[in-house]
């Protein structure tokens, strides 16, 4: 999907978002739409214009909850942007919240819209448990039995598996097409790519380690913002991280998707969470009437799509495609967000851009891309520290890479992620 020429500017404002809370084998204190609220409302309390001035809500979730169908217009209500504002709700797995800023930077691209609230939300301790087909089936005969010897005969297939539901996360996070789940699609990566145990456990230890460095400096202060639950408790900051974690106590973790010879487990790859994020996009016309100070310019974006068994290199084919467009080496590219839906998926991502033969054959290069500098990528930790709720992390990067432009004087920067199914998606920002 190639960006097409416009003079129209699409910038990136302000944004915030929940800190994102770890699932503990319960439904959270939050749902989907709850999230959304408490990061919205505080973020358009900061602003200088009022309601009035947003064209359009537009909110990425994966696992809709069945009392907040389309959870952007609920939300937009919540927020009391008024009965009149028009908002939907995007679907594209993991790049659900990053979708939903490109189809806002489009809506400013060609002159329809001014201003667009974008963002994702997501609260994967909610996702439902299921009942299996078989189980269905009988409720269903059930339920057709007309006199007391159908009814008889109807229960004469009861099962006991039938009362043992199924975790719909468990069969959403499997591909329908190739019957893997996303963490064996990272190991078919760490394979293939020759990713070994300690190297992805080394990657995981510094995401935390980064996490809790940015946590420690202020680094996320403005952009995290606290929650409050109906009881009072408030939630203040990321809480999957773990400040101590070392090489030792990840090399005991028992591998996940494949044993016993796997090399993902639960410690380096992402978390399960709640959690939410938007960002403001507006005009060139709309910063002038407002006075507004943008953090950073959009610049480019790029869908992509791949083998769903090799899905976590959708940010290599995804990235690859902006760079050759607006001509940049790896070294002109200041700062990267790679979400980490696993250690390994990332490690080879950077492997698969090392690597001349790939790039020659694959991304039609005319030689290695090259590594990227990790003192550029995922300055401050990523999804494996911080957790990955589906529909908003892709929202996250986004926001997070233009605050850490404007941190460290980047003057570009790229956020890309991999997305279930075999899709990847890319965004390029400029600081302003």
């Amino acid at each position: 999907m190639k960006t097409a020429k416009s003079d129209r500017l699409a910038y990136l404002v302000d944004g915030a978002r929940t800190p994102f809370l770890k699932a503990r084998g319960k439904p959270g204190p939050f749902t989907p739409v709850d999230l959304a609220v408490q990061a919205g409302r505080p973020l358009l309390l900061r602003q200088p214009f009022g309601p009035q001035a947003i064209d359009l809500v537009i909110l990425g979730c994966v696992n809709v909850i069945q009392d907040e169908m389309n959870p952007a217009r609920v939300a937009a209500l919540r927020l009391g942007l008024g009965e009149e504002m028009v908002a939907f709700t995007m679907q594209i797995n993991c790049g659900s919240g990053m979708q939903s800023i490109d189809t806002a930077y489009r809506y400013i691209r060609d002159g329809s819209h001014q201003m667009i609230l974008a963002g994702g939300a997501e609260a994967l301790s909610h996702a439902p448990l299921v009942l299996r087909q078989s189980a269905v089936e009988w409720f269903g005969n059930m339920a057709k039995a007309k006199d007391p010897l159908a009814t008889a005969r109807a229960m004469a297939g009861l099962r006991p598996e039938f009362f043992k539901p199924i975790i719909g996360l468990e069969r959403g996070l499997t591909d329908p097409i190739t019957e893997l789940n996303m963490g064996q699609t990272a190991e078919v990566l760490a394979h293939r790519f020759d990713i070994d145990r300690k190297t992805a456990d080394a990657y995981a230890m510094d995401s935390h380690h980064r996490l809790a460095e940015a946590q420690r400096q202020g680094h996320l202060k403005g952009e995290v913002l606290p929650v409050f639950d109906r009881d009072g408790n408030a939630y203040d900051q990321d809480d999957g991280v773990r400040p101590d974690s070392d090489m030792d106590s990840l090399a005991k973790l028992d591998p996940v998707f494949e044993r016993p010879y796997g090399k993902l487990t639960a410690g380096n790859s992402s978390q399960i969470t709640d959690g939410a994020s938007w960002v403001i996009l507006a005009s060139e016309a709309a910063v002038e009437e407002h006075g507004l100070t943008p953090l950073a310019r959009i610049v480019d974006s790029e869908w992509a799509a791949l083998d769903p068994s090799i899905m976590g290199l959708g940010p290599v084919m995804a990235a690859t495609p902006i760079t050759k467009r607006q001509g940049l080496s790896v070294e002109d590219v200041g700062l990267w967000e790679i979400n980490e839906a696993f250690a390994a998926q990332v490690l080879a991502c950077l492997a698969a851009w090392g690597d001349e033969a790939f790039c020659k054959t694959v991304l039609g290069l005319n030689g290695a891309f090259g590594r990227i500098d990790r003192g550029r990528l995922n300055v401050d930790g990523g999804a494996i520290s911080l957790g990955h709720p589906v529909g908003t992390s892709g929202n996250r990067i986004v926001l997070h890479l233009a605050n850490a432009m404007k941190r460290n004087g980047a003057k570009t920067g790229i956020a890309t992620e991999c997305i279930g199914g075999g899709l990847g998606g890319a965004m390029m920002l400029e600081a302003v």
